[in-house]
């Protein structure tokens, strides 16, 4: 496909990657040397299956969310990529919800909405709203003279972070390949078309030990800066690149007070300073992530954080999503190496825009516009799979639990009329935002950024 957008090829292209689900949890740590690929269906049969009897009489409902924002706040569900559409789902379904309340009798409405709500908390999607599209586009118009963010100007000194997961779950294989792999090749890729005057550096972390709990000690304790934040040697890169394979456990949190170590002589007022987070999974070591990237943040370092969640569950995006959200960051999934590769594109056309800026005498880079084009149309596009996956699902999990007697006519009836207006309504505020995308089509990034943040943060604070 082509993209119609003037000079801004990449700002919300990755936004129709797909997500993927893992391991969760202490499961998937102890399977980490042995780099097992648990589907979910494997995940669900080991649950207790025994449906619960236990009825609530007067439950407390939670309320729907009543806009995009409080939608995409919402945590990820636990059960947000499970498989509707096997042969056997008619029988593992009502297993795997079977701590759903018990609604077999003759249930109130407001014990239908309860129940209801249990389930679209388990099926909840990964929606992005509006203040990480904010973060996308200011990230895209990084360099620009409208920046009054010293943050997003360009400097003289361009460094760029790696801070790469190394647990044992990265040997975990997609299409027949390594995760670890995809991820150092993926780099490597990136690398190579660094501009001279570029650095860049790799830490890696939860590269020692291994995933069993008498090592874990060691593992949640390893973190190293493998190749030093300077410019690219490719023999000295691919060298860092060999010195760590998948190992133990996740110490993001160590990672990240020590990157800060790393980027302390590269101040943010002489240096533009990124960093890229990758992981697969939520940290493991209760190293207090999101503390420790708000601290990293906050710095006199000044540095733009995002995070990259590689073929990550419902619970590693729940935190990594946070961790962005804490730095203002984007937050993005991959499923695998050439959507990574796709993200790490992203970060290869900024670099050559502030070789360009310096090129020029560090001249004015020319303003960019916003365009209707397929930049939007992708973001609102995957917004609406989402909602479309989400209402096919649940539609096809009431119709197998109704089916198994968990629920009476009437009472599958309600909760099809209730899935069926939710989802208008979400597909309503999709569209309702496409049109105010498309009304700052001829916005410089500046004046999109700040009516973005006018409606969409300051009435919140």
């Amino acid at each position: 496909m082509k993209i119609l957008l003037k000079k801004i090829p990449v700002i919300l292209l990755f936004l129709l990657l797909t997500t993927a689900c893992n391991n969760q949890g202490e499961n998937k740590e102890s399977q980490k040397n042995e780099g097992n690929e648990t589907t979910n269906t494997t995940q669900h049969q080991e649950k207790d299956h025994s449906v619960s009897a236990v009825k609530n009489e007067d439950p407390v409902v939670e309320p729907l969310p009543t806009t995009y924002q409080e939608l995409a706040k919402l945590p990820v569900g636990e059960y947000y990529n499970i498989a509707t559409s096997e042969e056997n789902s008619k029988k593992e379904i009502p297993k795997v919800f079977s701590d759903l309340p018990d609604i077999s009798g003759n249930p109130s409405e407001k014990e239908l909405d309860y129940f209801y709500r249990e389930l679209l908390k388990k099926m909840q999607q990964d929606f992005e709203g509006p203040e990480n599209l904010i973060n996308r586009l200011k990230f895209e118009s990084l360099g620009s003279p409208e920046n009054t963010d010293s943050r997003y100007q360009f400097k003289d000194n361009l460094n760029i972070v790696f801070i790469i997961d190394a647990s044992g779950s990265m040997a975990q294989k997609i299409n027949g390949k390594e995760k670890m792999a995809s991820a150092k090749d993926s780099i490597l890729n990136f690398v190579n078309k660094l501009p001279k005057d570029a650095k860049v550096g790799i830490r890696v972390y939860g590269h020692k030990g291994t995933g069993s709990d008498a090592d874990k000690a060691l593992s949640c304790s390893s973190s190293e800066l493998v190749y030093p934040i300077s410019n690219y040697n490719a023999g000295e890169f691919q060298a860092a690149l060999n010195k760590f394979s998948p190992s133990g456990w996740t110490p993001i949190g160590l990672a990240l007070r020590e990157a800060k170590n790393d980027l302390a002589s590269f101040d943010g007022a002489n240096n533009t300073n990124i960093v890229y987070l990758v992981s697969d999974g939520i940290d493991t070591c209760e190293d207090q992530p999101i503390e420790a990237a708000k601290d990293l943040y906050s710095s006199n370092i000044s540095p733009i954080i995002n995070v990259i969640g590689f073929d990550v569950d419902s619970e590693g995006q729940n935190q990594l999503r946070e961790i962005a959200a804490a730095t203002e960051g984007i937050y993005g999934t991959v499923t695998n190496e050439g959507e990574l590769q796709k993200e790490l594109d992203n970060l290869s056309n900024l670099t050559e825009k502030w070789k360009e800026w310096l090129e020029q005498g560090k001249q004015k880079i020319e303003s960019k516009k916003l365009q209707n084009d397929l930049a939007i149309f992708s973001y609102i596009t995957k917004e609406e799979i989402k909602a479309t996956t989400e209402s096919t699902k649940i539609e096809l999990i009431l119709s197998y639990l109704h089916e198994a007697g968990r629920m009476n006519d009437e009472s599958y009836q309600y909760l099809e009329t209730k899935r069926i207006e939710y989802h208008r309504w979400i597909r309503k505020e999709i569209k309702k935002f496409e049109k105010e995308l498309k009304a700052l089509n001829e916005a410089s990034y500046s004046e999109a950024i700040k009516a973005l943040e006018d409606k969409y943060i300051s009435n919140t604070q």
